[in-house]
């Protein structure tokens, strides 16, 4: 692993975030990867309230492990897990989801690329939005849809809109500490970032197929997914700035 003076700087601050619900059959060979190719990076997953034996499975393979009493979904898993890093001293955050789509090599990618580029979050994209392999039409056109919306709001181009396998620095950990979508984490968190002044861009990063379970977006409801995502970025964009989480405010009283 031939890595910068940098990159390994950055690296050894950070932790993998994993919300997990059920994943009991998928977890075993996802920690195994990360305890093999980055045995210095601890793991914390955020058991949903799972009804299987995530939890037990998960702290049995070394990994930090959080016990939600009721499920919250994916955002309010992952904000959890934001927050327990902030408290343990990590200055960023992987957020990688529990179904080995999310390669463990992937890593690599994108603590590059935040090394590189001056950005507070860094999104890793499926092959920039090009692999669509097994992807269904209307899925496709969902996200094709997704991401010239977004594209538009954000200014910028974005071409995985449902893409949770990112990196974030620890000026962003504190932002989404405080306020973190739940209903459609991915695209809304993009959406929001933008507007309090915070950037981002996406490293190409070839996932893999879901491992166990089936994806909580079904093929053939891709574009009614789409359009509710169109309507909370409506509604997200009539809200008011927090002003007190200003990328430019909170980096000035965080120094």
């Amino acid at each position: 692993m031939n890595l910068t003076k940098e990159e390994k700087e950055l690296l050894s601050k950070a932790t993998v975030i994993i919300p997990a619900y059920n994943e009991a059959e998928s977890l075993p060979s996802l920690l195994a990867e990360y305890k093999d190719q980055f045995p210095d990076l601890p793991v914390i997953v955020v058991n949903d309230a799972s009804s299987d034996n995530t939890s037990d499975i998960a702290r049995n393979l070394g990994a930090i492990v959080l016990d939600l009493p009721c499920n919250l979904g994916v955002g309010g898993a992952v904000q959890l897990g934001i927050r327990y890093a902030l408290q343990a001293g990590f200055e960023y955050v992987i957020r990688c989801d529990a179904d080995g789509q999310h390669p463990v090599a992937g890593v690599i990618s994108l603590v590059r690329t935040m090394a590189n580029k001056e950005v507070d979050l860094v999104i890793g994209a499926r092959e920039l939005g090009k692999n669509t392999t097994g992807t269904s039409t209307v899925r496709r056109m969902g996200i094709r849809y997704l991401s010239f919306l977004l594209s538009h709001i954000c200014k910028r181009r974005i071409t995985d809109p449902t893409s949770g396998y990112m990196l974030m620095n620890h000026l962003l950990m504190n932002f989404f500490s405080h306020v973190y979508p739940y209903e459609y984490p991915e695209p809304e968190a993009l959406s929001l970032l933008s507007r309090q002044g915070y950037s981002s861009c996406e490293a190409t990063v070839e996932f893999a197929k879901r491992r166990n379970g089936v994806s909580t977006i079904g093929s053939n409801d891709a574009l009614y997914y789409a359009l509710k995502v169109s309507l909370a970025l409506i509604v997200d964009r009539a809200r008011r700035i927090d002003r007190d989480y200003d990328r430019h405010f909170l980096k000035e009283r965080l120094k």
